[in-house]
């Protein structure tokens, strides 16, 4: 991206925009599906950190599944080539309409978060006269120690299944004709760096197995969801380590030789492929801080003020001098930063700035507040066409 070639093309590109390096996304695909492979664990991919039309296309053609959160995610992947039989839905409020559209579309399975949505799949599925799978997504209480607002497996968390809730329904499994309840899920947040975590996470998964088991309750997959985290800090490390990953749970699962093992990586195949694009559009002074205002905000990139996230920001136009800037956004809002006191080069109006790490979470929490826009999306294997052809209409 650094390249005099993509500089220059980006100098002429109306900005803000979204740039995808296609070829990190492919190789990157195929180290997780290489991984993975090792152990025969399915994979599908979290549309929710994503969900770009381009993107999900090279994404199904590797042959992973989808992980949606709502009936529209499960159409944008039948869209985009995923088949229904890869598709898992979880969510935690899942509507009447959305549970029937999943049922009519026969995907592999809904991960059910509560024992009230356990009976309306069921009431369902008898109006439909059809067989649902499901898959019962069991809070474990394991603290993933990351970001609060992307914590989602503690017991104070809003998602999944109690095991008090656990043990009501294995002893009333026989009331629920219509579902097969097959599997068991899990999700304990996202942008997991600590390995440990998902070391506490198989304890409290064989924990759960080992009683199921004991009450002859039988699951054939297990879905260990997703959360693997990113380098934002030192993105030139592309491509996390899927082989420790998932040797990490080969070593300390225990499984039955019937039960597959299902995964949810979301931000860990795209993340590090999708980079923000802005321009400077004021240099500010107030004598105590010079303050980079920005073409984009949090409108186009929300992570850093929701959740104080820190992507890597670059300076593609110059490289002389060193200063210390705020950067921020043009929205009418206090919280409109993407950092405070980074490190660039002298910076002036005009200069490209690059802010990376953005492909999960980036494009797809945009938002149009302040009226906003909807800003260009380019791909690193279309750049001879937008050479040519949308340069021409600038």
């Amino acid at each position: 991206m650094r390249s005099i070639e993509y500089i220059e093309l980006f100098e002429q590109l109306r900005t803000p925009f979204y740039f995808y390096d296609t070829g990190l996304l492919q190789k990157t695909l195929f180290a997780i599906k290489s991984a993975a492979s090792l152990f025969n664990y399915t994979l599908h991919f979290a549309i929710k950190a994503n969900a770009n039309d381009t993107i999900l296309k090279k994404i199904s053609k590797y042959g992973l599944g989808a992980d949606c959160v709502s009936a529209n995610e499960i159409q944008k992947a039948l869209n985009n080539g995923f088949v229904a039989e890869k598709i898992v839905f979880a969510g935690v409020g899942k509507t009447d309409d959305e549970i029937a559209y999943a049922i009519e579309r026969e995907i592999f399975s809904i991960n059910c978060e509560s024992l009230q949505e356990l009976e309306v799949i069921n009431q369902i599925a008898v109006q439909k006269n059809k067989k649902v799978r499901v898959a019962l997504r069991i809070n474990p209480n394991v603290d993933a120690k990351t970001h609060e607002h992307i914590t989602t497996g503690i017991i104070s968390n809003k998602f999944g299944i109690s095991f008090n809730d656990l043990q009501y329904i294995v002893c009333q499994r026989n009331n629920y004709q219509n579902l097969v309840i097959d599997g068991v899920h899990f999700h304990i947040g996202s942008q997991i760096t600590d390995l440990e975590v998902f070391e506490k996470l198989c304890q409290a998964v064989n924990e759960i197995l080992k009683y199921l088991q004991n009450n002859k309750f039988y699951v054939q997959h297990v879905n260990l969801g997703g959360g693997l985290g990113i380098d934002y800090s030192s993105p030139e490390n592309q491509i996390p380590d899927f082989q420790a990953y998932f040797s990490l749970f080969n070593k300390n699962l225990n499984l039955l030789p019937s039960q597959k093992v299902h995964f949810e990586p979301g931000r860990s195949i795209v993340g590090q492929s999708g980079v923000l694009i802005s321009r400077v559009l004021y240099v500010k002074d107030n004598g105590l801080q010079k303050t980079l205002i920005l073409d984009s905000g949090f409108t186009e990139l929300l992570r850093p003020a929701l959740y104080q996230a820190n992507h890597k920001i670059v300076n593609l136009s110059s490289a002389k001098g060193q200063m210390i800037y705020d950067v921020a956004g043009p929205i009418c809002e206090t919280s409109d930063y993407f950092g405070k006191s980074v490190m660039l080069p002298e910076t002036k109006r005009g200069d490209i700035i690059a802010i990376l790490s953005a492909g999960a979470y980036g494009e797809v929490m945009a938002s149009n507040y302040n009226l906003r826009a909807p800003v260009a999306k380019y791909f690193s294997h279309e750049m001879q066409k937008i050479t040519e052809d949308t340069l021409l209409t600038l």
